[in-house]
């Protein structure tokens, strides 16, 4: 997937979802746990060294999977290739459990799956398609057929 650095760059700037330092380890073999300020800001996970204010990576939090490793340390692996894990060590389980939590909704298709669930229990109670308002209520990516078990 092709991005726009400074489209990324703006990004990494606006208000984040969580932000906090984290040890961090890349996935290529003997990586050393390094300090990062970590902020995740909608489906992105920037780092940036702790001194800095641009971001040294970003993740896209597609396709992926958030693992716990440790009590308080966790993984992400992507599905194209689970055996390239960025790890990371948080200062205490809860906080290890709140990342964890956030990173897992933070993907489009976490969002459109509730999107959808939500949809479909505010149609069952009140009988009308909230999103018709907005006219996308017809839009394939919102339909409830879209959806895998």
């Amino acid at each position: 997937m092709r991005y726009n650095e400074k489209e990324l760059q703006a990004l990494s700037r606006q208000p984040a979802e969580m932000a906090a330092e984290l040890g961090m380890r890349g996935p290529k073999k003997g990586s050393v746990l390094k300090r990062r300020l970590v902020k995740l800001v909608v489906n992105f996970l920037f780092y940036f060294r702790t001194d800095e204010a641009e971001p040294v990576g970003a993740l896209l939090l597609e396709r992926c999977r958030v693992i716990r490793e440790e009590p308080s340390a966790f993984s992400i692996s992507f599905i194209e290739d689970p055996e390239r894990k960025y790890h990371f060590e948080c200062s205490s389980e809860e906080q290890c459990q709140e990342w964890m939590e956030a990173l897992r909704q933070a993907s489009y298709e976490f969002m459109r799956r509730s999107l959808v669930f939500y949809r479909n229990e505010i149609q069952k109670v009140t009988g009308k398609d909230p999103l018709e308002q907005f006219g996308i209520s017809e839009e394939a990516r919102f339909q409830l057929s879209g959806l895998q078990a």
